[in-house]
């Protein structure tokens, strides 16, 4: 049997034993293909030491699509798929590389962009009018801002999931994993505005809302059918990303504004006002805490600050 055929099997277990996401499988499936395609190997017996560090090799002088080298993260990513790949192979006692002597580079630390307390008070201040186009667009940041919402998880809510008089909701996340998510005052307020205006029967929480054109009054009745259907369409994750690049270049912020962006933000938010690391991992929804500590430039401020005003000090 070929690589191909175990490569699918294990995509297959990725999907019914492991309950991994689409695009997760996805994403390893492009991944393995690509080692696969480099490689020329047929059989995993072929996969060996010396044939990873050549791959790793080929991936740290491959360029992007923008002719740019490969970020670090962007290459753990394909040797992460491979080495899931030769963990399942030797579950099943196939003949290849072992998993252990496939190593992930060291990388660098992340830097998180987040938004300073008067950014985000100038972000929202740019969001004015009660037209249903403002308040949709206000609701969505809001939420994003109070919630921490991944956007895939944002734009993936329908109008029931929201409970609105609790304030809270669950959300399933990454690895299908569900978590319980908090609605601030603000952004209940700003949800209410926006769902009692709009009328139509759609269920997704954000849609698309279309401009009147000039002589709506006279289309067809075809015309108004299809562009009712456009009206009703689910936000997009690229949509989302518009919507909030457009409101910070308005509030005149020069960094790159994006929906993670506000994730970031929410977690630097609850940290500079006392919320323990592992609070905000639940609230994230990130599985491990090493995770959650890219944000460790905040709470490593705040152990600045209990020092200066703990240590030493005289009765």
């Amino acid at each position: 049997m070929n690589i191909n055929f175990f490569k699918t099997d294990f995509l297959e277990y990725l999907e019914v034993e492991k309950n991994r996401s689409q695009k997760t499988i996805e994403n390893y499936d492009r991944y393995l293909n690509d080692f696969i395609s480099w490689s020329k190997i047929k059989t995993p017996s072929q996969i060996t030491g010396e044939l990873v560090r050549k791959y790793r090799v080929y991936l740290n002088r491959r360029l992007s699509k923008n002719d740019k080298p490969l970020k670090k993260n962007t290459q753990d990513y394909y040797v992460i798929a491979l080495r899931s790949f030769l963990k399942y192979l030797a579950k099943r006692n196939i003949e290849s590389l072992a998993a252990e002597k496939v190593e992930l580079g060291k990388t660098s630390a992340r830097q998180v962009e987040f938004l300073e307390k008067e950014e985000i008070e100038r972000l929202f201040a740019a969001i004015e009018g009660d037209k249903l186009l403002i308040l949709r667009d206000r609701a969505i940041l809001e939420l994003l801002f109070s919630t921490g919402l991944r956007v895939s998880e944002l734009i993936s809510l329908n109008r029931e999931n929201v409970n609105l008089k609790q304030g809270e909701f669950s959300v399933r996340g990454k690895g299908d994993k569900i978590r319980i998510v908090f609605i601030s005052e603000l952004a209940k307020e700003a949800l209410e505005k926006y769902l009692k205006k709009r009328k139509d029967p759609e269920e997704a929480l954000f849609v698309n809302i279309l401009k009147p054109k000039s002589g709506d009054d006279k289309k067809n009745k075809s015309d108004k059918k299809e562009n009712q259907k456009e009206y009703n369409r689910r936000l997009t994750a690229r949509s989302i990303q518009r919507i909030v690049k457009k409101y910070a270049i308005q509030a005149g912020i020069v960094k790159k504004v994006t929906p993670h962006t506000l994730r970031h933000s929410f977690a630097t938010d609850l940290l500079r006002n006392g919320a323990d690391i592992r609070s905000v991992q639940a609230m994230l929804g990130h599985s491990n805490i090493t995770t959650t500590q890219i944000y460790t430039h905040i709470t490593d401020r705040r152990l600045k600050e209990i020092h200066k005003m703990c240590h030493r000090k005289r009765n």
